[in-house]
């Protein structure tokens, strides 16, 4: 099983701080099997430093340990792209609260300020009534 690189350590050394009240060391450091059973794809995503190689690198290592993390979130796309086949699948009436949450948090990720005032006519519905 290959070393997990000095990036992803990093991200994985302030998550156990959070998820299992771990201290991990300075220097090399190799995840416990609690901190690794703690992780989720959702939490990965929106981690510090954490993008779609060190998310997929962090995965990957894992299930080399026996740790399956949920489903990974699907890369590739603008945002911008993304917001439109959300905003497709409202007008189908096909979106769920997974994917309106999963494209927060990768818009979050990416630091992105700009919604498309389609997706928050969307949101606000959603909030007033019974969308799904």
């Amino acid at each position: 099983m290959q070393k997990l690189s000095v990036r992803a350590q990093n991200v994985l050394k302030e998550l156990a701080v959070e998820l299992t009240g771990e201290q991990p060391p300075k220097g090399t450091w190799s995840p416990s099997q609690k901190l690794l059973r703690a992780l989720t794809a959702e939490r990965l995503a929106t981690a510090r430093n954490c993008g779609p190689h060190t998310m997929r690198e962090i995965v990957d290592w894992a299930q080399g340990c026996g740790v399956t993390i949920g489903p990974v979130l699907p890369p590739g796309g603008s945002l911008s792209q993304m917001w439109g086949e959300l905003i497709a699948k409202a007008s189908a009436g096909s979106l769920t609260s997974a994917q309106i949450a999963g494209a927060l948090q990768r818009s979050i990720r990416r630091k992105s300020v700009r919604i498309p005032i389609a997706f928050q006519v969307i949101l606000v519905k959603i909030l007033l009534s019974s969308f799904e």
